[in-house]
């Protein structure tokens, strides 16, 4: 089965100041609209690799959103990953017959700025080590923009890599193997194990692995928590600072490739 990674949310209190600093880090970032009958509103960062950020933010408190009540416990950051199924309810189907819970799918959307509707199926998993899956109904390409605006100052082209933080290797192993489909569980070294869904690996950690694993499932619980990504600049980019990503520990991977912007040592974010 093919699950790629679609998106990384990260939980903001102020989306205009979150976009301005992440422009300031030198991502494009785009103005994704609200969604119908909630109180969020969003902007997406999108690379060339068709993953993306969706920097996400309420204009009013909603205490059944699953996001909301860890903005207001732990303060921004990261708080949930998708993957990108070819239809929601097949994949929710094929989970189920492997002994993975699922939860039921769920219709979502959003209206971008320009008065475009998009429709997509939501399912959420029962434990929070577990990505939950989004696929489109209407699109992917009216969801997640193409062309100029997946180009960043600071050339990043894609997510290199997902940390996510796990209680029971061995257990939260046999969950993604049977949401992927895969004849046999990865190796498990030394508390890390890594999954690759197409160009980005998924690395689940335990607490005895290193200690941003241990202070995540110490404070937050399960989840991911760290994200790496992959520029040709990386060895000119100055280290991300949490306040500037909104607590996403981002760490940049040197990458083979070319920017269609140049990088100056006088920019906000060399």
């Amino acid at each position: 089965m093919s699950l790629p990674l679609d998106h990384i949310v990260i939980a903001v209190n102020d989306l205009q100041k979150a976009i301005s600093d992440y422009r300031h880090l030198g991502f494009t970032v785009t103005p994704g609209g609200d969604h119908p009958g909630r109180a969020t509103h969003n902007a997406l960062v999108v690379f060339h690799d068709g993953a993306y950020f969706e920097l996400i933010a309420w204009k009013a408190p909603e205490a059944h959103h699953p996001w909301w009540p860890k903005l207001q416990q732990f303060g921004p950051g990261i708080v949930d990953f998708a993957l990108l199924p070819s239809t929601t309810t097949e994949t929710v189907a094929q989970a189920l017959s492997r002994g993975l819970a699922y939860q039921p799918p769920v219709n979502g959307g959003r209206l971008r700025p320009d008065g475009v509707e998009l429709r997509w199926q939501n399912a959420r998993p029962i434990t929070a080590d577990l990505p939950f899956l989004c696929g489109d109904v209407t699109p992917r390409a009216l969801r997640v923009p193409e062309g100029d605006v997946r180009n960043h100052a600071n050339g990043v082209h894609g997510v290199a890599q997902l940390r996510i933080a796990v209680h029971d290797l061995a257990a939260s192993l046999k969950r993604y193997q049977a949401l992927l489909g895969l004849d046999s569980a990865p190796d498990l070294v030394d508390e890390f194990a890594s999954l690759h869904l197409g160009t980005t690996v998924l690395q689940l950690e335990t607490a005895k692995a290193t200690p941003e694993a241990a202070a995540q499932l110490a404070h937050q619980g399960e989840g991911p928590f760290a994200i790496g990504l992959y520029t040709p600049h990386a060895a000119q980019l100055q280290k991300a600072s949490l306040e500037h990503s909104y607590g996403a520990a981002i760490t940049w991977i040197p990458a083979a490739g070319t920017s269609t912007h140049a990088l100056h040592a006088n920019t906000a974010f060399a």
